[in-house]
């Protein structure tokens, strides 16, 4: 069994020191209350900016807008020790979101760090979304590969990714148990999204959705959910707060659902479908 929690939190505009430390607190809570696994939200290291157009027009710049983004781009993690220091010191293995910065690019990154507090792996967002374009670089495949966990191989797509369904079954092919699934999208249509993948992997989907309250930054109402791999919801849908959502899970339940749906398997049909797969 697993006990594993996810994160409904938001960022404090500007300050990624405070948001680690917020992190923290967070983190030695769940950790209290037995939790050996937590996600927590896309961009919560480094900030989402809802809102924000950074002066930017087709053909134009503001200077006031490259001074945003310089702002925005200072707040972001060159290293992510801080996040590795967090958990070994609480025991966990975390997974979630940061802004991450390589050179003068940005990338929105989910970190996978053990309780030993070492990375584990990284992905960067593959396909940022509209206006998300301007300010993020776009990751690679390469960083798209599970990680080993002791409950099985541990996965993330990250916000607007899980509608890109060779994505999804890339992250299938390696027979992900643990499905993370960090966002800030806060609509009504993300809870069936998150139970249909639940069910179309035959998988554990864990979604950590940003909380924040009307400010510089703008509000997002949160929703994250934690869901079995026969679609049922265990834990929230969390709405209009912070907090974390806890539920002790069966990895061993993938394997039941497998039964009758396994659509890198025996539902698959490769004599009329390409596989899609990652190179070892």
């Amino acid at each position: 069994m697993l006990r594993a929690a996810v994160l409904q939190a938001g960022s404090i505009a500007w300050d990624s020191p405070a948001t680690l430390e917020k992190l923290r607190r967070y983190a030695l809570d769940a950790a209290g209350r037995g939790v050996e696994l937590l996600v927590f939200p896309e961009a919560l290291i480094g900030g989402y900016p809802k809102g924000l157009d950074f002066g930017a027009r087709v053909g134009s710049r503001t200077a006031e807008g490259r001074a945003q983004f310089r702002r925005y781009a200072e707040g972001a993690l060159t290293s992510f020790d801080e996040i590795g220091a967090i958990a070994r010191e609480a025991q966990l293995w975390m997974t979630g979101g940061v802004i991450e910065r390589d050179g003068g690019t940005l990338y929105c990154t989910v970190t996978y760090h053990g309780p030993d507090g070492a990375l584990k792996g990284k992905h960067r967002k593959v396909m940022p979304t509209a206006m998300e374009r301007l300010i993020w670089g776009f990751g690679d495949g390469s960083t798209l590969k599970a990680v080993e966990t002791p409950w099985g191989k541990m996965a993330a797509a990250i916000c607007w990714e899980n509608y890109m369904p060779q994505l999804r079954l890339s992250i299938y092919s390696q027979n992900a148990v643990l499905y993370c699934a960090p966002t800030v999208d806060e609509r009504e249509t993300w809870l069936p999204s998150m139970r249909h993948i639940a069910v179309e992997g035959r998988c554990f989907v864990l979604s950590a959705v940003q909380y924040t309250e009307a400010g510089e930054w703008g509000a997002i109402n949160g929703g994250s959910v934690i869901v079995n791999p026969m679609g049922e919801v265990i834990a929230g849908p969390l709405r209009g707060q912070e907090g974390l959502l806890i539920a002790d899970i069966d990895p061993g339940q993938t394997l039941e659902g497998k039964f009758d749906l396994d659509v890198v398997g025996h539902y698959a049909r490769p004599d009329l479908f390409p596989a899609t797969t990652l190179e070892e």
